[in-house]
């Protein structure tokens, strides 16, 4: 698998830094893994948009998802698109309200909204814990501790293992989902202490403590906001982690 990062910034874009999105690739199919603000800009330096095979969506916080209404007007409106994209509906896997969320997100006013049926372009595949195969990707999806509905992921190809935490808390399902995995992309929101709210993110510790009990081979931070000092979530990370650990950037690839 090929882990392209198209955008880090956690909860809102940074200066130069695209909120939350990534690509993971294999045998020529490429999945897109939320779109956050500024991703398809990302996405269109990196990859044609036409290209992508499926879409999967851990949670619909704009910081996730923001780029899907810019996605739709590319799909509708390019007058070259090098696939048909009505031909060629992109299957999108995400929380049940996706459709009505995204219409509404396309087309705020009422009356547009009642003809902005998405369906024209996308096929709409609602997310349920447990495991299903997108492309080549065997898909495990486990409930995030988050205030909406929201998942993480454990993505398998050939053998090799990757687990992306989305937005969470601390959570035993969490820690199942991560186990063996060879790389965990595990949100870090802020530094560590005993006044964070709960079922909400992550800490670089408790990052760091999540990839040690599952026998990661490596763990990658993400997630990281504008406000908070990247250097020191990373610190607390390592301090937690015995294994290789690095915080991420926009546009970094990672073989896995």
């Amino acid at each position: 698998m090929l882990l392209t990062v198209l955008g880090c910034s956690g909860s809102a874009p940074g200066p130069r830094s695209p909120s939350s999105g990534y690509l993971v690739e294999a045998d020529g199919f490429m999945l897109g893994m939320d779109l956050g603000n500024g991703t398809l800009a990302e996405l269109q330096a990196v990859r044609d948009p036409f290209a992508l095979d499926a879409l999967l969506f851990s949670h619909l916080h704009p910081d996730h998802c923001a780029d899907f209404s810019a996605l739709t007007v590319l799909r509708r409106y390019h007058p070259e698109p090098s696939r048909d994209p009505r031909a060629h509906r992109l299957p999108v896997h995400a929380p049940s309200e996706a459709p009505t969320r995204f219409a509404a997100a396309y087309a705020p006013d009422e009356a547009e909204r009642a003809v902005a049926d998405l369906t024209d372009i996308y096929e709409f595949r609602p997310l349920a814990p447990g495991t299903i195969h997108i492309g080549p990707f065997e898909v495990t999806s486990g409930i995030a501790a988050h205030p909406c509905e929201a998942f993480s992921f454990r993505i398998v190809h050939s053998g090799r293992t990757l687990v992306y935490t989305g937005d969470t808390g601390v959570s035993a399902d969490l820690d199942s989902l991560a186990a063996g995995a060879d790389v965990v992309l595990a949100e870090s929101s802020w530094t560590h202490a005993d006044d964070r709210p709960v079922d909400l993110h992550l800490s670089g510790v408790e990052a760091g403590r999540l990839a040690k009990a599952a026998g990661a081979g490596r763990l990658l931070v993400t997630h990281v906001p504008p406000w908070t000092d990247g250097a020191t979530v990373l610190a607390e990370a390592r301090a937690e982690f015995p294994g290789p650990a690095e915080l991420v950037a926009r546009g970094a690839r990672y073989e896995i």
